[in-house]
């Protein structure tokens, strides 16, 4: 049967396109969330109340009619069911009618362009706001769930982002439509109920992802840290994605957190590391540099890293005399995984090596002689730092 999967725009009925409406008017069975229904009520159409994939396939599997109208909110290439129900769909003719998605509707209420907007969906997320916010001038956020406006406001002010600008649209296109704009810091009470979308401008964002971050930009203390220049090139040499999973073993101060973590602003950074006093200032570093994509525990290794999610990318920089155990868990969670190790020591680097062929990797390795400059008296000295090793491979 033809199928037609119609998004319906920000404003249901009101903001049909001359398409989208002669698809709807020639379908026999219309499908859709109640209140997309409800303007048809009284059409003589068969309607069917259903908003999930499989449910939408199984009517249409049996439907009598010889076209069917599958009605989506907003737009079906913007963050809509769409994406799951058309795998379902191979035995059916189908095509799909775009919408005015809620983001585009809300940019032309302010005015504003969003070509080079970072979109995020926060439905059944809780994290990846703030580094998103750092990272772009401009980020659209859908709310669902626990996340509200409110919340978001919340966020971004603990991870150093207060004077932010945010706009909070709600209800966009009905009688009830509101649209709030201030500070984040001005808007963490301001909770509105409907329909809620946000736009948060952030004119200092970084607009690059940083690598090597200058030692000095990082709260320290006695924990030891992954030097700027070794960091470089131990981040660089893992090619994380902009989704991964990535773990920071032995986190320290969590440089190196904090720069995978920009690396992968929809994704999550698991950093853990024995020593309370370490964990807490991964997390003190990672609210300093925005990044609420840090998840950090405190926990001895390889134990600790049973209830994580299963990584695709692993940085291991220090093993507490244990790297056949980190490596028994990281190959237990993600056979396939990237690995980078930091060793200063002959004895480090034979025990990786060796933990790297019993998985049927033969890692590459290079050794870094890092030497500095510093300034004493009218004279420029150099200053040379511990050469490190770092190691990398992929599990098989």
């Amino acid at each position: 049967m033809k199928v037609y999967i119609v998004g319906t725009g920000a404003e249901g009925e009101n903001s049909l396109t001359k398409e989208a409406k002669t698809a709807i008017d020639s379908a026999g069975l219309l499908i859709g969330a109640e209140r997309m229904l409800k303007p048809y009520v009284g059409s003589g159409k068969e309607a069917f109340a259903g908003y999930r994939p499989e449910m939408i396939a199984e009517k249409l599997s049996s439907c009598e009619h010889s076209s069917a109208a599958v009605l989506m909110s907003g737009d079906c290439g913007f963050f809509s069911g769409a994406k799951k129900l058309l795998p379902l769909l191979a035995d059916h003719e189908v095509r799909i009618i775009p919408g005015i998605s809620s983001a585009a509707m809300f940019c032309s209420r302010l005015g504003i362009s969003y070509e080079d907007m970072k979109f995020v969906t926060l439905h059944g997320r809780s994290s990846n706001i703030a580094v998103n916010v750092r990272l772009n001038e401009r980020c659209f956020f859908l709310l669902g769930g626990e996340m509200t406006a409110a919340r978001v406001c919340r966020v971004l002010c603990s991870y150093g982002l207060s004077d932010v600008t945010v706009h909070i649209g709600t209800d966009l296109g009905y009688e009830s439509e509101s649209i709030t704009s201030g500070k984040a810091e001005e808007l963490v009470e301001t909770d509105p109920s409907g329909l809620t979308v946000m736009i948060v401008e952030n004119s200092r964002a970084l607009g690059h992802i940083p690598s090597g971050i200058d030692d000095e930009e990082f709260r320290r203390s006695t924990v030891p840290m992954t030097k700027s220049e070794v960091r470089c090139v131990a981040v660089a040499k893992l090619g994380i994605c902009r989704n991964s999973v990535v773990w920071d073993i032995g986190c320290g101060t969590g440089s190196v957190s904090v720069e995978a973590a920009y690396r992968c602003p929809d994704g999550t950074v698991c950093a853990f590391d024995k020593d309370p006093e370490a964990a807490e200032l991964t997390s003190e570093n990672a609210r300093l540099h925005g990044c609420d994509n840090i998840q950090v525990t405190a926990g001895s290794c390889p134990e600790a890293l049973a209830g994580a999610a299963a990584p695709d990318k692993v940085f291991i920089g220090g093993s507490s005399g244990d790297m056949g155990g980190i490596f028994e868990a990281v190959h237990g969670k993600a056979p396939a995984a990237d690995i980078a190790v930091t060793a200063v020591s002959l004895e480090t680097l034979r025990q990786t090596v060796s933990c790297f062929e019993r998985y049927g990797a033969a890692p590459q390795i290079v050794q870094i002689s890092v030497t500095r400059t510093k300034r004493v008296g009218s004279h420029t000295m150099l200053q040379g730092q511990n050469p490190v090793f770092v190691i990398w491979g992929r599990l098989s």
